[in-house]
C-alpha cells in the first residue's frame, strides 16, 4: 500500500525552499515560533567528584567482595584484591571518584549485595 505524497511545509522567508532560515520557524498557519537552543548537560568532567568508600564488615567473604568489586566497576582483579585488603585492615577503602550520579548508583548496587559503601564529595 503506497503512502501518498503529502505538502511539506514551506517557510515562507525561504522562498519557499522548505528550509527555516534565521531564529524564527513558520507554523505554516501565520505564526511563527522562535528558535530556542537545547539546555546543555555538563560535562562529566566538569561535575563534582565523589568518592565511592567501601567499609569492611564481619559478614561477606574477601572473594565474595572481590568478585562484587570486578562486577560492578572496571576494577581488575589486582586492583580489587588491593582495596578488599585495605577496608579489612583500615576499616574503609577508596574505591573509586565519579561523579555524584554515578557515585549514588554505585551506592545503591553495593549495598544490592548487603556491602557497605558510602559516598562523599571528594574536593
Amino acid at each position: 500500500m503506497e503512502t501518498p505524497d503529502l505538502p511539506t511545509p514551506t517557510n515562507s522567508t525561504a522562498g519557499g525552499s522548505g528550509v527555516p532560515q534565521g531564529p524564527e520557524t513558520d507554523l505554516g498557519i501565520g505564526a511563527t515560533m522562535e528558535a530556542k537552543p537545547l539546555p546543555r548537560k555538563p560535562r562529566v568532567e566538569s561535575l563534582p567528584p565523589y568518592r565511592v568508600l567501601l567499609h569492611d564488615d564481619d559478614i561477606n567473604t574477601d572473594v565474595f567482595v572481590m568478585q562484587t568489586l570486578m562486577e560492578l566497576t572496571p576494577l581488575n582483579q589486582t586492583a580489587a584484591f588491593d582495596i578488599t585488603e585495605l577496608a579489612q585492615k583500615q576499616g574503609v577503602a577508596q574505591v573509586l571518584v565519579t561523579h555524584k550520579e554515578r557515585a549514588e548508583l554505585y551506592q545503591e548496587q553495593f549495598q544490592s549485595k548487603n556491602l557497605t559503601v558510602t559516598i562523599e564529595p571528594a574536593a
